[in-house]
């Protein structure tokens, strides 16, 4: 009895299913880096348009792309149920938050693999952990506009 009320302790904590929510859209990521990095796309560098783009770095915008996806359903459903914009309206902010997000990850992951040498399924990992409590405020703020303010006096009253 005592490990069911703390199950739903953790399930009413908005946090605790951003976690969830994050960790499932991470797992989506990581595994279709993965994937992307060492079976689909064997190539080390690919043409798009008049630009060559490395392999790490085409897969990670097709991963990213799936992971944010499942972030967001997830985030919707189960997370900021409360916010009454419409669901175009979150994703458009959600997918606004997470091309910064792939950008600031980008970055992140240049500088774990050419600059320290990093094996790249791993600095996707390194640089995804590194922008996750940002992304929590952020949606809650921007995406699904909800207020910070009101879920912590709601704790305390």
């Amino acid at each position: 009895m005592a490990n069911s009320n703390q199950a739903n302790k953790l399930l009413d904590n908005q946090v605790f299913r951003f976690v969830i929510s994050a960790g499932a859209g991470f797992l989506v990521d990581v595994s279709a880096f993965y994937l992307f990095y060492h079976n689909l796309l064997v190539r080390h560098t690919y043409q798009i348009f008049s630009l060559t783009v490395r392999n790490s770095t085409l897969s990670l915008a097709l991963s990213f792309f799936m992971g944010v996806v499942v972030n967001f359903l997830i985030t919707r459903y189960m997370v900021f149920t409360e916010s009454k914009l419409s669901a175009y309206k979150q994703f458009v902010r959600f997918a606004s938050v997470a091309c910064l997000g792939f950008f600031a990850n980008l970055a992140i992951i240049k500088i774990l693999i050419q600059d320290f040498g990093i094996y790249p399924p791993v600095a996707r990992i390194g640089a995804a952990l590194s922008l996750f409590f940002a992304s929590f405020f952020v949606h809650k703020a921007f995406s699904f506009s909800l207020s910070l303010r009101k879920h912590a006096t709601q704790k305390h009253n």
